[in-house]
């Protein structure tokens, strides 16, 4: 029987890293390639040795796929592609393919720069990957070879982000990447058709929350601003350059507008004006409200908020600053939460998902006292005390359990395997999902070993499901098979079932007649019409409900069977019963041409 076998060697039972290696149909497929912020050593990358332990990946990969830009999903791309060596196609969007360099660039500066870690990609190293990118766009099917082909779906989630479904032959795959369910402000909510994947790989970082109204989680984020400005605080928002960061920015910015209030609002770094050019470069995956009034006005070109300069962080007074990046593990956001911690008054606010290990994910638990790293050549650590204010606001644009229930139910696989999520919350997900269907929740390093069964499409005529409707009353449902009888014909490479009556005409072959008899002998004196006659009489009282009929042609019929008498030749007293019956033959062999 033909399998799939799926591996994480990242994100199994873990958030962070992510990077899933299928095998299906003798083609070896990775699907993203990403980092894990919650260390600074090799456990950041994906174990790479599960491919194979010496020789380049090329040999053993047909292919890699980067769902979106997020470094949790793509940050050890060049590391594998140019350090590891990788020669093949990377597949990504359009803006994937744009945004992806910026963003492993800038992390780049933060670890090697910045920090000073050896054994890291260099500038050139991230060049010489992005030039192995074939771009995707949405709803194309694309020809890997001449076996293996991928088609991407809208996930919603940040600019450009794709679902793949990836076929070999009868075999597929869906493979989610990060996905929302839920419309925002910017992004529409992700899509995929009916295609019934042997396997559906899924994220499940929000597996057992099922989020509030967007409306109560706006209105509970704007009070909470603007009721740290009115006191004096500063509130530090850190975020992902794109994303969220102008998800949040477009309800602040309305917010200021409206309520007409005058406290700084910044944004830090230089990826700002960089984000609102991809917007407006890639406005057709924007949501459909931003498409119809992007002539009339850029919602991404914000009047309140401006660019961040390092020393706006010692300015007195109230401000709001979005800094990246958004766990607080490195770069601005780390830098000003150092400075505005230890005052009450002010504020943080913390609006999606932490990896465990970031001080986001940290002070989230409730920890006050951090051990931190100075910025100085000689390492050295200092105790922190936390003091402001942490709040956690669910903006993250992840599936929560009825997204992820629902993207099931769209797609209806035939078996589920959960990634990208925390082991416990998996497991209750799991149950959930195996009230309807098979599930999965493999370890990194973890095979999963999945039978399939291919089904074969075929089409059917119009003529023969009309008579099936009459004879069962309703069309077919999917997860109740019915029993269709007709003849399977086919015809360049295609399947077709038909009437019987069809494929004959089709074909051009006569139909055939099969006729059955039997004999019965009956011990009786009477003459042969009498003997009949009884024979009808008898049958009539016993059979009801059947359509028994005396011919005049000296024949009884039972619906079809058509019975005689006649004497036997050697003994008068004895007669013969001679049933006879026909069927039309509509069944035949299909001899192959020489």
């Amino acid at each position: 029987m033909p399998e799939i076998k799926v591996t994480p060697l990242g994100a199994g039972q873990d958030v962070g890293r992510s990077c899933i290696l299928v095998s299906i149909g003798g083609k070896n497929i990775m699907l993203d390639c990403g980092m894990h912020m919650g260390y600074n050593d090799d456990r950041r990358f994906p174990d790479f040795s599960y491919i194979t332990q010496n020789g380049r990946l090329t040999e053993f990969l047909d292919c890699v796929i980067i769902s979106h830009f997020h470094l949790d999903h793509c940050g050890a791309l060049p590391f594998m592609s140019e350090m590891v060596g990788y020669d093949g196609p990377i597949y990504m969007t359009h803006p994937t393919k744009a945004i992806c360099p910026i963003l492993l660039e800038d992390f780049r500066k933060i670890t090697v720069d910045k920090k000073g870690e050896t054994n890291f990609f260099t500038s050139q190293m991230i060049k010489d990957c992005m030039k192995k990118v074939v771009p995707l766009n949405l709803h194309q099917t694309v020809q890997v070879d001449d076996e293996l082909e991928i088609k991407a779906y809208y996930a919603g989630h940040v600019l450009g982000a794709a679902m793949v479904h990836i076929k070999v032959g009868l075999e597929s795959v869906v493979y989610t990447g990060d996905y929302n369910m839920t419309p925002d402000r910017h992004l529409g909510a992700a899509w995929i058709d009916k295609c019934r994947p042997d396997v559906l790989i899924s994220e499940s970082t929000y597996a057992t929350t099922i989020r509030d109204s967007k409306r109560c989680r706006e209105r509970d984020f704007l009070k909470k601003v603007h009721e740290s400005i009115e006191r004096g605080g500063k509130v530090l928002i850190p975020v992902f350059a794109l994303g969220r960061a102008q998800e949040l920015c477009i309800l602040l910015e309305t917010f200021w507008e409206r309520m007409n209030l005058k406290a700084p609002i910044y944004f830090s770094t230089g990826l700002t004006e960089k984000a609102n050019h991809y917007y407006k470069l890639f406005i057709t995956w924007t949501n459909q409200k931003i498409r119809k009034t992007f002539v009339q006005r850029n919602m991404f070109e914000f009047k309140h908020i401006k660019p961040f300069d390092r020393s706006y962080a010692d300015n007195p007074g109230p401000m709001v600053v979005f800094a990246t990046p958004g766990m607080l593990h490195a770069g601005q956001s780390l830098q000003i939460f150092k400075k505005w911690a230890g005052h009450e008054k002010n504020m943080v606010i913390m609006p999606g998902y932490c990896v465990q290990g970031t001080i986001g994910h940290k002070i989230l638990n409730g920890q006050r006292k951090l051990e931190m790293e100075g910025r100085a050549t000689v390492r050295i650590l200092f105790q922190l005390d936390v003091k402001l204010q942490v709040e956690y606001m669910s903006f993250s644009a992840h599936a929560d359990a009825k997204g992820i229930m629902q993207l099931i139910r769209m797609a209806e696989p035939r078996n589920m395997l959960l990634v990208h999520g925390e082991a416990v919350k998996m497991e209750f997900l799991k149950g959930k999902i195996e009230q309807e269907f098979n599930c999965h929740m493999p370890a990194n390093g973890e095979t999963v070993t999945v039978t399939t069964n291919p089904s074969v499409p075929v089409d059917i005529s119009l003529n023969l499901l009309k008579r099936e409707m009459a004879l069962g009353g309703t069309l077919p449902d999917p997860k109740k098979p019915r029993t269709m009888h007709g003849t399977l014909i086919m015809k360049e490479n295609s399947l077709k079932l038909v009437s019987s009556e069809q494929a004959l005409k089709e074909l051009g072959l006569n139909e055939h007649q099969l006729r059955f008899t039997c004999r019965v002998p009956l011990q009786d004196p009477h003459s042969d019409p009498d003997t009949l006659h009884g024979i009808y009489l008898h049958l009539k009282s016993v059979l009801k409900g059947y359509t028994i009929q005396h011919l005049p042609d000296g024949t009884v019929m039972v619906e079809s069977i058509v019975i005689k008498v006649s004497s036997s030749a050697e003994d008068p007293n004895t007669k013969v019963l001679l049933l006879s019956w026909s069927y039309q033959v509509k069944y035949f062999h299909l001899l192959k041409k020489g």
